[in-house]
């Protein structure tokens, strides 16, 4: 992944990098901006934007515990998000909406149009006008480019500060994906990584755009914000992660009252549609104090007191037994404790409670390689890595099974593909020494690091 260079700006670095604007923008690198219409530096094409989208988004789907088993609330949401997207300046682009199993408070957007809001943020909002006003922001990060434009930018401070040798070879016409190594290396992290507050500022203009265009009552936009900036004074914590992506200021909240005021006066008189979110969610909120406990539950296993934790995630599972975070979290929680076999069977329920959602498959492998159960733990990991493609450490783990069920050749097998993509972290150490030790890597041998230190 690229990095920004942090040293001065001097006469010559600024000449630089103008030649090297001017050169990528030669070569088809400017693009108009389908919301402002505008020509920008664009070094990334829309296909790139859905390749990415397609290769990160599940990984990040799947971390967040896989897509919410209430298929009917799955639709609700989808129904409202299409129906933003189709009034939005891409209505062409491959939109999906979910519902993520997760219980923190959040929404994203992929580049490519993948948006999934947690049943934490569902649980928070009062309306369908707050929820077009979500979907309706993250509708206006996938039109504005944001995340391409960030990405464009960050090539081309990289290339200026003098790592433009990535650019030799690579294909005219649209294939910029060859620069800097390759975008593919751009993970679901990068995808995601902080808007600027200019970019949050144009994502909300937007948002209320499109939702005041598909007929919701501006002030849906004003209340979410005074919603998420009140929870954030109460519940800090329980908004780390949407605040560092999407960052809030009560100057965000001002300007969502003035524009419905001043921009959309006649919106004002279209509906909230409180009855029928609610309707669309009472089967989520039935199980609302399972949830709570969880969002509690993960605050005490943050803070490494465990015992509190399998409390809360007890009494999450008394509520709602079947819950897949839930048997998630208390699988997690016992790993942590070095209690891996008491994890199993909560993992194996996970696995049935979900089935093919790849997390319960990959923590039950973990699970049985710590319990020293390496056939188990090898079909786990094959089944883990059929479901979702292109996690390098799939090959790790395999290997390590068949290295623990005396199968030499096939762990050897496994750690060369791994090597191949990864070569940093106690992980390639031990996939490398093993290689030596084994003989098919001329070396010296070395003490073996303990491949699973801090993991499950």
């Amino acid at each position: 992944m690229m990095r920004t260079y942090s040293k001065p700006w001097t006469r010559r670095r600024f000449i630089k990098a103008g030649a090297m604007a001017a050169a990528l923008m030669a070569l088809g690198g400017c693009a108009k901006n389908p919301v402002t219409g505008r020509s920008q530096l664009m070094l990334v094409s829309e296909t790139e934007e859905i390749s990415m989208d397609t290769q990160a988004s599940p990984h990040q789907i799947s971390a967040d515990y896989g897509r919410a088993q209430d298929e009917a609330l799955n639709a609700y949401v989808s129904e409202v998000g299409h129906r933003l997207a189709d009034l939005s300046h891409r209505p062409e682009m491959p939109y999906n909406f979910q519902v993520v199993n997760a219980t923190y408070v959040n929404a994203y957007a992929f580049p490519g149009g993948t948006i999934a809001c947690t049943r934490g943020i569902m649980l928070d909002m009062e309306n369908e006008a707050e929820m077009a006003a979500l979907l309706g922001h993250e509708i206006g990060h996938v039109n504005a480019r944001h995340t391409a434009s960030r990405m464009s930018n960050s090539i081309l401070v990289s290339l200026a500060a003098g790592v433009g040798g990535a650019l030799v070879g690579a294909k005219y016409g649209g294939e910029w994906g060859a620069l800097a190594g390759g975008l593919g290396g751009f993970g679901a992290g990068m995808l995601l990584a902080a808007y600027s507050r200019q970019d949050e500022r144009q994502a909300d203009s937007l948002g209320m755009e499109y939702m005041t265009r598909a007929e919701y009552n501006p002030d849906g936009m004003a209340g979410l914000m005074d919603m998420l900036n009140a929870k954030h004074d109460r519940e800090p914590n329980a908004l780390e992660v949407m605040f560092a992506t999407h960052p809030m200021s009560s100057e965000r909240l001002a300007t969502a009252r003035t524009a419905a005021n001043t921009r959309y006066p006649s919106a004002r008189e279209y509906s909230f549609y409180r009855e029928r979110y609610m309707d669309n969610t009472a089967s989520l909120r039935s199980i609302e104090p399972a949830v709570r406990d969880l969002q509690t539950a993960e605050k005490f296993i943050v803070k490494k007191e465990y015992p509190k934790a399998d409390e809360h995630i007890a009494s999450a599972l008394s509520k709602a037994p079947n819950d897949y975070v839930g048997l998630l979290l208390m699988a997690k929680s016992k790993a942590a404790q070095g209690r891996y076999s008491e994890g199993i069977p909560y993992a194996e329920r996970a696995r049935e409670a979900h089935p093919g959602e790849p997390q319960a498959l990959q923590l039950n492998g973990l699970l049985q390689v710590r319990a020293g159960n390496f056939s188990q733990a090898l079909s786990n990991f094959t089944a883990y890595e059929a479901a979702l493609p292109g996690n390098p450490y799939s090959a790790f783990y395999k290997g390590y099974s068949k290295e623990g069920m005396g199968d030499r050749r096939g762990a050897a097998e496994e750690y060369v593909r791994f090597l191949g993509q990864v070569n940093q972290g106690d992980q390639a150490k031990h996939a490398y020494y093993r290689l030596v030790e084994w003989g098919y890597v001329k070396g010296r041998a070395e003490p073996v690091p303990d491949p699973f230190k801090g993991l499950a």
